[in-house]
This record gives structure tokens, C-alpha cells and sequence, in this order.
């Protein structure tokens, strides 16, 4: 019989961004950064003239940011012992929204840090990879964790039957985000997560 498989996010789940974000954006570009409720286009000022950084020039610096500062990530607390209670059950593949030309510098950073799982870079909704992934391994129990409703809504179109866990991991900015309506729960936790989690691939029921 295949083995489960947890599907999961890496920033905001397994490792903190935005606080690294903001720091850099201050450091090196005389920005600040305050993405209450999740809006990185209009989360973004420039001190020297108090004017909101234009969204067209938003993503550069994200992208600036993923090429040169993924050392400063840091691990979220839990994630990695999460993982490793879960791996002992099933499988783990890591659905990161990042370009490819990332993959090698993300699979570096994860690896210094102990974690050692398939990773798998995406650009837009989850669904999709979601339902492929689940195909692929065959397993009888799939569960989805990410810190973004939008992919939450996509996996539920595209394959309703995987189990979805809404995480934000930053306490920074979560209790300014509501709980995913297309997720079964909300959990920032690692700690609480991992049981609910393998409770999923144990069959218990679930409302």
C-alpha cells in the first residue's frame, strides 16, 4: 500500500520570509514593509518620500530578494520535527511558488537546515500540481498545507478530495489574515498541525 503524502508550503509554513523581507527592504533599499492582512502590492514605503513603492515594482524586490538573501530565512519553530514525525509515515514533497532558476539555492537552504525532502517549484495556483503529485505517489491519503487561500480554493477545485490545512506561521501577520473558507482547518502551530495531520492518515474521522 503507498504511504501518505503531505504537500507543503515552505515560506510562511516551513521557514519565516516576511520578517527577512522587511529587514532587507529596510537594510538596503530605505523601505518599510507592513503587509498587514497578506497585501504585499500595497505593503511597501519608501521613507525618504512616503510614498507607496508601485506594485509593478514589487515583485523585482521579491525576486532581488530570493537571489540574493535566502540565508537570513529562518526555521520556523517545529516545522522541522513536524516533518520528521510525518516522514516516518509518509511522504513529503515540498510545492514551493518560486521560479525554477530557484530550486537548486531553496533545496541548498532547506538542506542546511535538515531538511531533505522533493522539492517542487510552481508559478500559480496549487491545484493542478496538487492533484499530479497525489496521482503520482498513489496515496489513499493526501494533505495540503499553505499559507494562502487562494491555493487552498484551487487544490478544493482541482483535487477536493486531499485534505487542507491553512497555516501562517509568522505571528507578525497572522492574526491580521482570516481563516481560508476553502480549507478544512487553520492551524499556525506546527505542534497542534502535526497531530491533526496524522490523525489524516490514521482515517480518523474528520468533519
Amino acid at each position: 500500500m503507498s504511504r501518505p503524502l503531505l504537500i507543503t508550503d515552505c515560506d510562511e509554513v516551513l521557514l519565516h520570509m516576511v520578517r527577512h523581507f522587511g529587514e532587507w527592504l529596510d537594510e538596503a533599499h530605505d523601505i518599510d514593509f507592513v503587509p498587514l492582512g497578506g497585501a504585499f502590492e500595497t505593503a511597501l514605503t519608501r521613507r525618504a518620500s512616503g510614498e507607496q513603492v508601485p506594485s509593478k515594482e514589487v515583485w523585482p524586490l521579491l525576486d532581488g530578494f530570493f537571489r540574493t538573501e535566502m540565508d537570513r530565512q529562518t526555521l520556523v519553530p517545529g516545522a522541522a520535527e513536524a516533518l520528521e514525525r510525518i516522514a516516518a509515515v509518509a511522504d513529503i514533497v515540498i510545492l514551493t511558488n518560486l521560479q525554477d532558476w530557484c530550486h537548486a539555492g531553496r533545496a541548498a537552504q532547506l538542506d542546511a537546515l535538515g531538511i531533505r525532502h522533493r522539492i517542487v517549484c510552481n508559478q500559480g495556483g496549487k491545484g493542478q500540481p496538487v492533484a499530479r503529485l497525489a496521482a503520482e505517489h498513489g496515496a489513499a491519503v493526501t494533505v495540503f498545507v499553505d499559507d494562502l487561500e487562494q491555493h487552498h480554493e484551487s487544490v478544493a477545485h482541482h483535487a477536493p478530495d486531499v485534505f487542507r490545512l491553512h497555516m501562517i506561521a509568522e505571528p507578525w501577520i497572522a492574526p491580521t489574515i482570516p481563516a481560508a473558507p476553502h480549507a478544512h482547518v487553520r492551524i499556525d502551530d506546527w505542534s497542534v498541525a502535526v497531530d491533526w495531520i496524522m490523525a489524516r492518515f490514521q482515517g480518523e474521522p474528520w468533519d
